[in-house]
């Protein structure tokens, strides 16, 4: 079996995550929008990722922001990403804004892996309810949110991307 595990991310884990969020990012705006539109690869660039996300991890803006890569053997395969929420009927909540992993990686438990971790950081965190957003289309991502024990909110939101509609659907799960 390999050697897999979930931990914080380190600052030098950001071009990997950088690489891996690019990826799932434009597989997940071909399954919004059925293909990915001319002239949006750009955006796309894993180095504006990498960048970002070696923000995000040297210098959260709180202490309940977090990232956590996942490994296999030495290499990251996968990463998650947390983050306070909006309240959701008044009671504080917490959001998991990313959990990826790379497309060449998929269906070998690290997505479960990365689930578990954020839920236990939650847990520590406090946090009652656990919100994420799924991209209407992503088929995957539906069926993982839903064995997982996620329900659809009824809550949606949209985005223009390259001037067609891109809408994620917001997903819910108690953690008590």
């Amino acid at each position: 079996m390999a050697d897999v595990s979930v931990r914080p991310a380190l600052p030098s884990d950001a071009g990997r995550i950088g690489a891996i969020h690019a990826a799932t990012m434009r597989l997940a705006v071909e399954a919004g929008l059925g293909a990915l539109p001319p002239g949006l690869d750009a955006t796309l660039a894993p180095a504006a990722f990498a960048e970002r996300w070696g923000t995000a991890i040297a210098a959260p803006p709180s202490p309940s922001h977090r990232v956590l890569a996942a490994l296999e053997g030495n290499a990251v395969v996968g990463f998650a990403a947390l983050a306070p929420a909006e309240p959701i009927d008044g009671a504080p909540a917490h959001e998991i804004v990313a959990l990826e992993v790379a497309p060449d990686r998929t269906r070998a438990g690290h997505g479960s892996r990365l689930l578990a971790a954020c839920v236990d950081v939650l847990r520590q965190l406090g946090a009652p309810d656990v919100l994420v957003w799924c991209v209407r289309g992503d088929e995957p991502r539906t069926r993982f949110l839903s064995s997982a024990g996620f329900a659809p909110l009824g809550v949606r939101r949209s985005f223009d991307v390259a001037g067609s509609e891109l809408v994620q659907l917001a997903w819910h799960a108690g953690l008590a």
